[in-house]
Formats: C-alpha cells, sequence, structure tokens
C-alpha cells in the first residue's frame, strides 16, 4: 500500500513539474488539509493561516523539481510549511523570545497518561500559548526539530529555545490542570445530583 501512494506521489510530482493544472490541483487537495493543519499550529489565526498556506503551496509548485525522492513528499511539504509559517511570524514581529537561563533546565515530565483531553483540545490550547512559546513547542515537540536547529532557525541562543519549550510546558500543565480540575467538579456534581 505504502509504495502504491508513493508511486501516486511520484506520478503527480512529475506531472507537477511540468506544469499541469490538473495535477497540482490534485496535489493541493491532497495535502492541504494537513497543511492547513501545520500553518494553525503556528498561526492561530485562520485568515493568516489560509493566507501562508496559499504562499506555501506556491513555493511548493516553484520549487517541486527541487525534491529529491528523500522523504515523503509530505514531509518536504511539511517543511515548506513551517518554514513560511515562521517567516510569517518574523515578518509579523510578533516572535518574542526571551532567555531567562534559570527555567532553561527545568523542563516538565511527559502529559499525564489518564488525560482524557481529545487531540482538538490540546491543540486549541497550544494554539492559545503566546506566540514564542507555540513556535517552539511546536518546533520541538511536534515537528521533532532539536533546541540547536530551533536556535538556528529561529536565530536564538539554544537556552532560549530551552527557555521557552519549558516555559510553554509549564503553561499547558497550569492550563490542563484547570481543565481536568473543573472536569472533576463537574464529575463530582453531576454524581451529587443523581
Amino acid at each position: 500500500m505504502l509504495n502504491v501512494i508513493r508511486e501516486m506521489d511520484l506520478l503527480l510530482i512529475e506531472k507537477c513539474k511540468k506544469g499541469d493544472r490538473s495535477a497540482q490541483q490534485q496535489l493541493f487537495n491532497q495535502y492541504a488539509p494537513k497543511m492547513m493543519a501545520v500553518c494553525r499550529r503556528y498561526v492561530s489565526n485562520k485568515q493568516e493561516a489560509e493566507e501562508i498556506l496559499l504562499v506555501g503551496f506556491t513555493l511548493v509548485f516553484s520549487k517541486i523539481d527541487q525534491f529529491r525522492n528523500e522523504g515523503s513528499l509530505e514531509s518536504w511539504i511539511r517543511k515548506i510549511m513551517v518554514n513560511e509559517s515562521l517567516g510569517f511570524l518574523r515578518k509579523r514581529r510578533s516572535l518574542f523570545l526571551f532567555a531567562e537561563l534559570q527555567d532553561a533546565d527545568g523542563e516538565t515530565g511527559p502529559w499525564p497518561a489518564d488525560s482524557d483531553l481529545m487531540t482538538e483540545d490540546l491543540l486549541e490550547l497550544i494554539a492559545s500559548l503566546p506566540d514564542g512559546y507555540r513556535t517552539v513547542f511546536n518546533l520541538y515537540a511536534l515537528d521533532g526539530y532539536t533546541h540547536a536547529e530551533i536556535a538556528a532557525k529561529l536565530g536564538i541562543e539554544e537556552a532560549t529555545s530551552k527557555s521557552q519549550l519549558s516555559r510553554a510546558r509549564q503553561l499547558l500543565r497550569q492550563r490542563l490542570d484547570k481543565i481536568e480540575g473543573r472536569k472533576l467538579k463537574k464529575s463530582a456534581h453531576d454524581g451529587k445530583s443523581n
């Protein structure tokens, strides 16, 4: 099945390299929903994320001949979308990253295993983070970049990346604990009502 998908992608890529509009539309339709989710993780405003998506796909089509069949097409497109999102944040100058070295090593542990939050709830919590925290969290936790790569990509110190991740996790944990607390209160209240 994976080989069939890969062959379909390769055929689509070849058609896109030749400027085939229907192939470009098919590629867009196939990957746009996932890539929109990537853009929305970095930019919470839907219209801005749509703008990034369109600019990103314009780049995909203009640089499709640079895709070397190393890794998946989806990963290649995702990198373009991440870079476009970061570029948008830089232009908007809302990416405030401040180093506080005392927090750099204080990373918190993983999410509680018993949390029953839905993926959409977690993505909404992530989207509510300040831009700098959200950007580093997305790059590290969701897109798999190292702190060194994040530092290079954002033009910050590695310690700043670690600090931002730590603060993002702390803020997410606080918000998660608050939500879990509300659910427990509601559950206890509902139990008394019955």
